[in-house]
């Protein structure tokens, strides 16, 4: 039995956000909103990097025999993301740079973290 069958999905994602949040707080980035949710979708984590907005998806996948974190964030998904980045900005008047960022968790703490920038652009 895995951690997200015994779990709960939605706990497990909590615990990923948390914990990817922390690395990237320790990384020296600030946070602005978590969970971010309208109409086009979520976005896990919006943080600050120097000037730049960063939009977080955080993955967590135990196993690779699907294609691992990396591959859970499709086509579809980072459309949808973009999205709801875009509905987002549209409150600045002068929208700030952005980047779309991707943590990907092999396991639940920060040892299993890997941090991918620019992992996608629309």
């Amino acid at each position: 039995m895995n951690l997200a069958t015994l779990f709960g999905r939605k706990t497990m994602g909590n615990n990923a956000e948390r914990i990817a949040e922390k690395y990237l707080l320790a990384q020296g980035l600030t946070t602005i909103a978590r969970n971010f949710r309208c109409r086009f979708g979520e976005i896990d984590l919006i943080m600050q990097d120097g000037d730049a907005t960063v939009f977080v998806e955080v993955r967590y996948r135990a196993s690779e025999q699907f294609g691992g974190a990396a591959a859970s964030i499709g086509l579809a998904k980072q459309r949808r993301i973009a999205t709801a980045a875009e509905h987002y900005l549209s409150k600045f008047r002068q929208p700030p740079p952005c980047r779309f960022d991707a943590i990907l968790m092999r396991t639940i703490d920060v040892d299993g973290i890997e941090w991918v920038k620019n992992a996608f652009g629309i």
